[in-house]
């Protein structure tokens, strides 16, 4: 007999009402509720704690309060009403990557009542879809898989526990953060900069992105009312779908951002202080094609921002400020954590550029620290 159920009621004895133990002492429950029958071990063999485990289970046994047609769903079915509860909650591309995870899912649950999954079902998706999959992947999947089954629990109230539970998920190896050096910078906008009107307006948007540390969305729903060259700053909304964390941020315009915020209303004295700063959306196809022209490393927008902060460390400037500036609320974790290896290198740079020489032959006077 395991913990899913007693195998035959013969190795049983009714002790009490809905409590039976084995001849070995192992106590057992018995419980129907809401149309299903419960059959599990309370793991004990104390008579006082099985009682009081009876009632626990008992209690929340009673919260299943699903009517008929709930009850009868299959898994299909809950996922198309979980999706239809969360859209108006997620962003496009957050929905999508739900819907996606449910399609990876379906092979293994479809034509399943919702009741009937349990640690079996678990088991036969685990053993074949995670060796198929990324880390990565498999994290989102069982993460979608979760939050479906604790609606089934907590919303539709169809199940009392969620098996999805016990899944572990697994580490993720971050790839290498690739970040452009200036010379590479330079002649990747010479090179958009050289082609057609469309290049040229990539050039504008990485130079942007580049400037601001923004995300590729940010940057292409910033308006010319959202620069205040007086105060010298930008505003940052993310436009009608808003930030990644829903939240507006004011960043400084720094030196080379404002250079080229001047350029570009220099080069469209009409634009309205409602127009778009940058026409276009997504620079991706000319960036590669010009880092392929030029055998550069494959950058795309979130280089960009990668660019930014490797610039700002290098110029000294706290994470914790940085952090600010990319709409980041966890107060510079982040950043130390994906950039805290640049601030070594360039402290250990810049140390060489500082001797400390008591034992100089050189005139009394000179200062015993010299910066080179």
């Amino acid at each position: 007999m395991d913990d899913q159920g007693v195998q035959s009621s013969k190795f049983l004895k009714k002790v009490a009402p809905n409590l039976y133990r084995t001849a070995t002492g192992k106590y057992y429950l018995l419980v129907k509720r809401g149309g299903k029958q419960f059959r599990r071990s309370l793991k004990t063999t104390d008579a006082a704690l099985a009682k009081r485990r009876l009632r626990e289970f008992q209690e929340k046994a009673g919260r299943l309060t699903g009517d008929g047609a709930d009850r009868a769903l299959h898994f299909e079915d809950l996922a198309a009403r979980w999706l239809a509860s969360i859209q108006p909650e997620l962003k496009p591309n957050s929905y999508h990557r739900r819907v996606t995870s449910l399609k990876g899912l379906s092979p293994y649950f479809n034509g399943h009542p919702v009741r009937s999954i349990g640690q079996r079902q678990i088991e036969a998706w685990k053993i074949k879809r995670g060796a198929a999959v990324s880390a990565r992947t498999w994290n989102i999947e069982t993460e979608t898989l979760r939050r479906l089954l604790n609606y089934a629990k907590d919303v539709l109230k169809i199940i009392l526990e969620n098996p999805a539970d016990t899944i572990k998920r697994k580490k993720v190896i971050q790839p290498g953060v690739a970040i452009p050096s200036k010379e590479q910078f330079r002649i990747l906008l010479e090179e958009l900069r050289g082609g057609h009107k469309t290049t040229g307006q990539s050039a504008d948007f990485v130079e942007l992105l580049a400037y601001s540390g923004c995300r590729q969305t940010e940057g292409c729903n910033v308006r010319w009312r959202d620069v205040n060259f007086k105060l010298e700053t930008m505003l940052i909304t993310g436009g009608d779908l808003g930030t990644k964390n829903y939240s507006a941020r004011t960043i400084p315009l720094f030196v080379p951002l404002r250079r080229l915020l001047e350029s570009i209303k220099a080069r469209k004295p009409e634009a309205l202080e409602d127009d778009l700063i940058i026409g276009i959306h997504d620079a991706r196809l000319q960036i590669l094609r010009a880092c392929e022209r030029l055998g550069l490393p494959r950058f795309g927008h979130h280089t960009m921002r990668h660019f930014f902060c490797s610039n700002a460390i290098e110029a000294g400037c706290d994470f914790k400020v940085i952090a600010e500036w990319l709409g980041h609320k966890d107060g510079g974790v982040l950043v130390a954590k994906t950039y805290g290896h640049l601030r070594n290198e360039h402290s250990a740079a810049m140390a060489k550029r500082i001797t400390f020489d008591a034992d100089s032959k050189d005139d009394e006077t000179a200062p015993m620290l010299k910066i080179i």
